[in-house]
């Protein structure tokens, strides 16, 4: 009886401690998108005369930041009840942030061409997938939350994967052209890699969610490369752009005269 005691105190304990991990982690997250953004607006990067879908989609996905910390600081806090009204209602959003970003993309990409540092044809067809597998990712975790080790992780690897654009921010894209996108993704996979080794670290093993997670995340963007590399692909994002002034710059990612970080 005794040994069975301490046991399941142990099992809280390491409970305890994972539930607070997984809270930082999704916090240096934040603070990271965050950041990414807050830079751009301070070095005149940034405006707000933007036409209307681009505050919508700010308003959305940082809401779900917003979210997404309450929600790990609801379970760090063990207030189960609350942590489970909030997750129902919030995954409600999750299709709202893949529309607004769809819709996001295709209007930077007719109004400005996209992100310079960027390959057209790359970011037309990355960007959904990226939002398809957050969803996913995001949909999986909440069949799965009878199983917190898969339900925590499986959420958390989506949300690494919306990191993208606030550490593309921070980070010189600029000057990884032409490998600028496919640097941003290695990057990403940084969240994932932490919580691999606090695994290794703690149990002794990677949990497989991690692995599912990052699996999906090179696999898809492999998928989305084929197809935006494709002649397919290449015709498509030159009809997609043809009349509008993205169509202006070159496809393939440049550095615009007199470019200065």
């Amino acid at each position: 009886m005794a040994t069975t005691t301490v046991a399941n105190g142990d099992a809280r304990t390491r409970e305890i401690a994972e539930r607070k991990f997984f809270f930082y982690l999704a916090l240096a997250i934040a603070i990271t998108i965050v950041a990414g953004f807050s830079l751009n607006f301070a070095m005149g990067r940034s405006s707000l005369a933007v036409p209307l879908i681009y505050h919508a989609h700010g308003i959305a996905f940082f809401a779900w930041t917003g979210l997404f910390i309450t929600q790990s600081g609801l379970i760090a806090a063990d207030n189960r009840a609350l942590h489970a009204r909030l997750g129902m209602i919030s995954a409600g959003l999750v299709p709202v942030m893949v529309v607004l970003g769809i819709w996001l993309m295709v209007v930077v990409m007719r109004r400005n061409g996209g992100p310079f540092f960027f390959d057209q044809n790359e970011f037309l067809f990355s960007n959904p997938v990226h939002l398809l597998l957050f969803a996913g990712l995001t949909f999986a975790a909440l069949k799965s939350r009878r199983y917190s080790g898969w339900h925590r992780r499986l959420m958390l690897m989506g949300f690494a994967v919306l990191s993208g654009p606030g550490l593309g921010r921070l980070i010189p894209l600029p000057l990884m052209i032409p490998y600028a996108w496919r640097i941003m993704v290695l990057v990403v996979l940084i969240w994932p890699i932490i919580g691999m080794i606090r695994d290794l670290v703690k149990t002794g093993r990677v949990h497989p969610a991690w692995l599912w997670g990052a699996g999906a995340l090179l696999v898809a963007q492999g998928l989305a490369d084929l197809v935006a590399y494709s002649e397919f692909g290449i015709a498509f994002t030159r009809d997609f752009l043809a009349g509008t002034p993205g169509a202006e710059r070159p496809m393939e990612a440049f550095l615009p005269p007199g470019f200065a970080m």
